[in-house]
């Protein structure tokens, strides 16, 4: 791992705008991770202003062989965007615009450092409504989503970020820009190519501009909070709801650890006793979700429910979902450290994974958290570890060893959110057949034939 030469670096910011390289030690360690555990310092931090700037990038890194991975909001769960391999960081945090919304075509464009929350709170002042929320929404950018494929509760009913991608602007290894997609909601031009940068890691190309679906508004929406003694009657009653007709908006289910922890935060006296919590939002028309409400609560009342919390309308919602987003931070409390695997198994072996977190938990030594988008088997399996006592990292590192051969198992995928990154990339081989990686290596050295962009991740 050879640093950037000095001259290179110099033709590059004669390339581009004052400013827009940065060579300053804290600005350029301060983009050297994310959320995981891995951090390294790349040469050179370069802040593009527009897509010009990206493509003058790209061009010099493929003419002089220098890697460049892209960042984002620098919220990512796995080490994404993490420079391994050192030499740049493309830091997209100034292409932050929005820059149309438009009501008659049910559409919006924008720039890949829009962070999330900011984007759906300007749609719905539109009457509009882009579904996908990952939990971080108020801190992760729309460009991390695209290149995770983010999710959250919502995509039961509505689906993940790439079933909102129309089109994207991205820019190529060797700086071609190109136009992929467009903004109809059909298009049957050639290869769905948009789709394809869509959950691709910054591996193959960098996102500058993206063309998004929206939806109308539902007009109202109500949510039931049900707490349980046994988390096996609240997969009973999970289940109970689809075969009932139900395709709620979100389903979300937390164990025992979770909700300890929560009470800790928070002092809810309601959780007291609880070690299942299944929450249950619908929404559409008022008249039709008030009514659905109401049957959905005789549904799941047949398997024992210690209580059952009513919320009806947009602002009463948010209380009931407050207690979900104070989960992630209750356990962080506990003063372990947090390994959040967000696994995906099919629906119907939802009670097997939560048996088997018990048994990984007696079998290791380490307590197990799981909680998340149960709809769709979607479970965040968060080993909580000590990771100063002796032995902590190698009983870590079996217990998730054994939790993604079982996930495999089970017809199931190791990463429905987050991505591969670093964190995953051990158990890549397994997860994927030979001739699918080989399939991966070809669409790489396609696009990417000097392998510059986000090197040392998981197609090698």
């Amino acid at each position: 791992m050879k640093p950037t030469p000095r001259k290179a670096l110099t033709e590059l910011a004669a390339l581009l705008p004052p400013g827009e390289v940065v060579l300053d030690e804290a600005a350029r360690a301060a983009r050297g991770g994310d959320k995981w555990f891995a951090h390294h310092v790349p040469d050179a931090v370069v802040l593009p202003g527009n897509t010009a700037s990206v493509a003058h990038t790209l061009r010099w890194a493929h003419t002089h062989r220098i890697p460049v991975t892209t960042r984002g909001a620098g919220y990512g769960y796995v080490g994404g965007c993490v420079p391994v391999r050192g030499g740049v960081v493309l830091a997209l945090e100034k292409l932050d615009r929005i820059l149309e919304i438009n009501p008659r075509d049910f559409v919006a464009v924008v720039q890949p450092a829009v962070r999330t929350q900011t984007f759906q709170e300007a749609v719905e002042r539109r009457g509009l409504f882009y579904p996908p929320d990952p939990a971080s929404r108020a801190d992760c950018s729309l460009g991390g989503n695209i290149a995770t494929n983010a999710g959250g509760p919502r995509c039961l009913k509505y689906g993940v970020t790439r079933d909102y991608v129309l089109g994207l602007e991205v820019v190529l290894a060797d700086g071609t820009i190109v136009k992929l997609g467009s903004r109809c909601h059909k298009n049957k031009t050639g290869f769905e190519l948009a789709r394809l940068f869509v959950g691709s890691e910054g591996l193959l190309g960098v996102v500058t501009e993206a063309t998004l679906k929206l939806l109308p508004r539902p007009p109202f929406r109500a949510c039931l909070a049900f707490g349980f003694a046994r988390m096996a009657d609240a997969i009973r009653a999970l289940h109970a709801i689809f075969r009932a007709g139900f395709l709620p908006c979100a389903l979300e289910l937390a164990d025992a650890f979770t909700l300890a922890a929560a009470r800790a935060r928070t002092g809810s006296r309601r959780l007291a006793g609880c070690n299942a919590h299944l929450i249950v939002e619908l929404d559409g028309q008022e008249k039709s979700v008030r009514g659905e409400i109401s049957t959905l609560r005789t549904v799941v009342a047949a398997h024992q429910p210690l209580f059952v919390d009513r919320a009806f309308g947009a602002a009463a919602c948010e209380e009931i979902w407050q207690l979900r987003r104070e989960f992630s931070y209750a356990l962080r409390d506990t003063g372990l450290t947090k390994l959040n695997e967000d696994i995906v198994v099919p629906r119907g072996r939802l009670a097997d994974l939560f048996r088997f977190a018990g048994r990984l938990q007696k079998k290791h030594g380490l307590a197990v958290a799981c909680f998340g988008h149960a709809g769709d088997g979607n479970i965040h399996v968060n080993v909580m570890v000590d990771l100063k006592s002796p032995g902590a990292q190698e009983r870590c590192d079996a217990a998730l060893d054994d939790l993604f051969q079982q996930v495999l198992a089970w017809g199931g995928v190791i990463t429905g959110e987050h991505g591969i990154g670093l964190a995953k990339l051990p158990w890549f081989p397994l997860a994927v057949s030979p001739a699918v990686r080989d399939l991966h290596r070809c669409i790489k050295r396609a696009v990417d034939s000097r392998d510059i962009l986000n090197p040392g991740k998981f197609v090698q």
